[in-house]
């Protein structure tokens, strides 16, 4: 087979299980439009409209996305290292925190070029210290990163939620006060006719985050050795990688790209920290990172998709329930997750993390006892 030939097979190979999970999520969403005594027709006209119909809906529709596109991209690079991080939820609250807290202690006035980076590290720094928790514990005591992971939302949640309760919030309010410093454009401020929408300049960010990501993990030594673990961690470790490392450093980095995604909301949009601002945008960048096969750019796509569907939801609430959108997310995923192999493999390597991991736990309990 030619080179042109393999390329050629393996894009539809990439491509038709997405294809096909869209086309069954229509289907399905059909009959159950056809419940409510609706015409199909006429909703996805109206999602369509409501999303990539007009410069609002557009707009709205890259907001999500962003934080999707970097909640996506912290999944699938610790996935190609073999690890299943949960906690991205986590870690891009803790990175909106950060740069919330650098854009308060800034002085008003500081110039973006200084204030604007110093926020970006420092989401970076404590979103990728958050990750660096369950890195360390699965490099030096094998512990599973997806329970520590789920564990560590509670605690970082929690801890976020207290400091903001007792030492930062405004009164009568679940937010810090407006940052001094650091905030990013609007889309709108350079283009009117995106006006009123939360589209903002950290999606430039999201997609060089994207493209850097990319070139890491197919064009470095770094990238190789993090993608020769994920494939076959003892076969990596005889021909030289230090895998501890590599997973340490996998989940640090996973965190630095989620603790990015909370500058879209804390820089470009609201422009301060306020409690439960990540909605769940943690865990669905596990399905946006599923969905685009974890490549980085099948991770914008599929951002792109599911930012739409999310969007789509308001626009059809009139006709009907907004939840159906939720139903066809959860179809797609279902599609994906059954169609494509290294899902199921990835699906099946974090099943028996856990399960490896419940007797180490009871037998150390028994051992305390």
């Amino acid at each position: 087979m030619s080179g042109a030939s393999l390329r050629s097979t393996r894009v539809w190979e990439a491509v038709l299980p997405p294809v096909v999970a869209l086309c069954v999520a229509a289907v399905i969403g059909d009959l159950l439009i056809l419940s409510f005594g609706e015409s199909p027709a006429t909703v996805f006209a109206l999602l369509v409209k409501g999303t990539w119909g007009n410069p609002y809906g557009i707009g709205q529709v890259l907001y999500k996305a962003t934080t999707l596109t970097c909640t996506g991209l912290a999944f699938a690079l610790a996935g190609r290292a073999g690890l299943f991080n949960v906690g991205a939820e986590g870690q891009l609250a803790a990175g909106g925190f950060g740069a919330a807290v650098v854009g308060l202690l800034l002085p008003t006035g500081t110039p973006a070029l200084l204030a604007v980076p110093l926020c970006l590290l420092a989401a970076m720094l404590v979103g990728g210290g958050v990750g660096a928790v369950p890195g360390a514990l699965r490099a030096r005591f094998g512990a599973s990163e997806v329970i520590v992971t789920i564990m560590l939302n509670f605690i970082v949640l929690a801890l976020l939620n207290y400091i903001v309760s007792t030492h930062l919030h405004l009164p009568e309010s679940l937010r810090t006060p407006d940052i001094n410093a650091g905030r990013l454009p609007r889309l709108a401020d350079a283009f009117a006719v995106f006006s009123g929408s939360a589209a903002n300049f950290v999606i430039v960010l999201a997609a060089v985050a994207a493209a850097t990501t990319w070139w890491y993990l197919f064009r470095t030594r770094s990238g190789y050795e993090l993608r020769a673990v994920g494939l076959q961690p003892d076969a990596a470790e005889y021909g030289g990688v230090r895998v501890p490392r590599v997973l340490f450093t996998s989940m640090c980095l996973s965190g630095a790209l989620a603790g990015l995604g909370g500058v879209n909301f804390v820089l470009g949009y609201k422009g301060y920290y306020e409690e439960g601002f990540a909605g769940g945008a943690g865990f669905l960048g596990i399905a946006v990172a599923l969905v685009g096969r974890n490549h980085p750019f099948g991770i914008l796509a599929a951002a792109l998709l599911f930012g739409t569907l999310s969007q789509g939801g308001l626009a059809v609430n009139a006709i009907v329930p907004k939840q159906l959108t939720d139903i066809l997310t959860a179809v797609v995923i279902l599609s994906v997750a059954t169609a494509v192999p290294e899902v199921q493999r990835q699906l099946r390597a974090a099943a028996a993390s856990v399960t490896a991991s419940l007797p180490k736990a009871a037998t150390r309990q028994r051992a305390g006892a």
